[in-house]
C-alpha cells in the first residue's frame, strides 16, 4: 500500500497535493466537511482538478446540509486543507481531505472546523498548544439497527470479553491496520461494557489533528462495518438497559514547541499545575453549557441520566464533579499532566467537542478559575450524599437553555455559530416533542 506512514511531510499546497496523488496512485479526492449536526458531507473531485479546488473550493448548497443558511445564500465553498490528506486504506484510488468552508470570500464562522481553528489560534496567542486524545465507543448491530449482530454476545458483564472481541477480529483488525498504516499509533482495542459495543484507541495529537482523525475514524468504521454486513453506530444510547456510547476526551496543554507539558507539576495536587487546574476550573465553570455540544441529541440524555444498566453501571456522569483516578465522576485526573472529560458521547461533533473544551479551558486560564475541591467517593452509590454539586441537564431543552445563558462561552465559540446551533437544536427539540410515541399510547389511551 502506498500510504503515507505518518513519517513524511504532508502536502501544504494544491500543487503538492496533486504531486502526492500522482506519486501514490490517487485518482479522486473526497473533499469533506462536517456540518453543524455532525454529518459528514463530501464531493468527489478528480486529481486533475485538485489544484483548482484548493484555490477556489468545491461548491455546495449550504441549505442542503445542516447549516443555518437559506436556498438564497451564495454557494458555500469547501477549500481543502492539503495537510489532512488520507488515502483510503480500503480503496487507495481515493483520498479523503478535510476542508474549511468559505462563503462570500470569508470563512463561514458557523462551520465547525472553522470554529475550532479560531480557538486553536487563540490558544497559540497565549503560548499554548492543546493536545487531546479521544476514546470513541460504538456498537456493531444488525443492518436495520434493531439488535446486537453477534447472537453469542449476551453476557451480563461483557466488558473485555475476549471471545466476543475475537469474533469481530476481521473488522477490528482491518480498522486497526488502517490506523497503523496511517501513522496514528493505535495502541489498544476492546469489547466494551455493553453487548455488541467496542472501543478503539490511538495516540493523542494536536487538537485539530485529533478532530480530523476522529471524523475520519467514524467514517471509516461505518464503511468497513458495512463491508462485513454490520451497522456501526456511535448513537449515545442505541439499546435500552445497556451502557451508552461515550467519547471520553483526554486533555493536556503544552508549550508551543510541544516538548513541555504545561499541565504537569509534581508538587501540586494530583500532579496538575496551576495552569492545568485553572483550565479544569473553566471546564467545571461551563459544564452545564458544555453539555449541549458534548451531548447534542435528544438521545444523549438517555445516557447521562440513565438508571443503572444491566452490567451494573452506566459509566456516564450526571453531575458536575471531579476526582483523581476514579471513573464515577465527570472529570478524572488519572495521572500527572492531563485529565479526562467523561461527559462527551458518540454523537458529539468531532470539531465542536474539541472547540468547546478549548473555549471553556482558555476562559478558565484567563480568569484563573477554581475547579473547587475534588471528590473521591463512588459517585454511583454515594452521589446522593453530595448536596452542592450541580446536576447536568436532564434533557436537550435544559441543555439548550444552559448554553444560551452562558454568554461568555457563546462569545468564545462565536456568536454566529452559537445562534445557528441554538436555532437548529431548538428545532430538533420541537420536532421531538411533536412526535407521537408508542409510550404515550400505551400509558394514556385509557385515561
Amino acid at each position: 500500500m502506498a500510504l503515507d506512514k505518518g513519517q513524511s511531510a504532508k502536502p501544504q499546497t494544491g500543487a503538492e497535493l496533486k504531486a502526492y496523488a500522482e506519486a501514490n496512485g490517487i485518482r479522486y479526492f473526497m473533499i469533506s466537511f462536517t456540518d453543524l449536526l455532525g454529518y459528514q458531507r463530501a464531493k468527489l473531485a478528480p486529481t486533475a482538478a485538485i489544484v483548482d479546488m484548493c484555490k477556489d473550493g468545491a461548491g455546495f448548497a449550504g441549505f442542503a446540509t445542516w447549516l443555518d443558511v437559506t436556498p438564497a445564500h451564495p454557494d458555500m465553498l469547501a477549500v481543502p486543507d492539503p495537510s489532512t490528506v488520507i488515502q483510503l486504506p480500503w480503496n487507495p484510488e481515493v483520498a479523503w481531505v478535510a476542508s474549511n468552508p468559505v462563503m462570500s470570500e470569508k470563512p463561514l464562522d458557523q462551520a465547525p472546523r472553522n470554529v475550532l481553528r479560531k480557538l486553536v489560534d487563540e490558544a497559540a496567542e497565549m503560548g499554548l498548544r492543546v493536545k487531546t486524545g479521544v476514546e470513541p465507543e460504538f456498537f456493531l448491530l444488525n443492518p436495520d439497527g434493531s439488535a446486537v449482530a453477534d447472537e453469542f454476545d449476551d453476557a451480563t458483564k461483557p466488558c473485555y470479553d475476549q471471545n466476543a472481541l475475537l469474533r469481530r477480529y476481521d473488522l477490528i483488525k482491518e480498522i486497526a491496520d488502517a490506523m497503523l498504516d496511517l501513522g496514528w499509533e493505535p495502541y489498544q482495542n476492546d469489547h466494551e461494557d455493553a453487548n455488541g459495543q467496542f472501543e478503539m484507541n490511538w495516540k493523542y495529537d494536536d487538537v485539530l489533528a485529533t478532530a480530523d482523525k476522529h471524523a475520519f475514524f467514524k467514517f471509516m468504521t461505518r464503511v468497513l462495518a458495512e463491508k462485513y454486513g454490520l451497522r456501526a453506530t456511535f448513537m449515545p444510547k442505541p439499546l435500552m438497559g445497556k451502557t451508552g456510547n461515550g467519547c471520553h476526551a483526554h486533555i493536556s496543554v503544552w508549550t508551543m514547541d510541544g516538548k513541555s507539558n504545561a499541565f504537569s507539576d509534581d508538587s501540586k495536587e494530583l500532579g496538575l499545575s496551576d495552569q492545568g487546574r485553572a483550565f479544569l476550573g473553566g471546564i467545571m465553570k461551563h459544564a452545564s453549557a458544555l453539555a449541549l455540544i458534548c451531548n447534542p441529541t435528544v438521545n444523549s440524555y438517555k445516557r447521562i441520566n440513565a438508571p443503572r444498566t444491566s452490567s451494573g453501571a452506566t459509566w456516564a456522569p450526571n453531575s458536575v464533579t471531579w476526582t483523581g483516578n476514579n471513573r464515577t465522576h465527570m472529570v478524572r485526573v488519572p495521572g500527572p499532566g492531563r485529565f479526562e472529560l467523561r461527559l462527551p458521547d458518540g454523537a458529539a461533533n468531532p470539531y465542536l467537542m474539541q472547540a468547546v473544551i478549548l473555549a471553556a479551558g482558555l476562559d478558565g486560564i484567563r480568569t484563573n478559575a477554581d475547579p473547587g475541591p475534588r471528590s473521591d467517593i463512588n459517585f454511583y452509590t454515594e452521589g446522593h450524599l453530595v448536596k452542592d454539586a450541580p446536576k447536568l441537564p436532564l434533557n436537550l431543552l435544559d441543555a439548550i437553555r444552559a448554553f444560551d445563558a452562558d454568554t461568555g462561552l457563546k462569545a468564545a465559540l462565536g456568536e454566529e455559530f452559537s445562534a445557528a446551533f441554538i436555532k437548529m437544536k431548538t428545532q430538533e427539540w420541537n420536532e421531538y416533542c411533536g412526535h407521537f410515541t408508542q409510550w404515550e399510547k400505551q400509558n394514556t389511551l385509557d385515561i
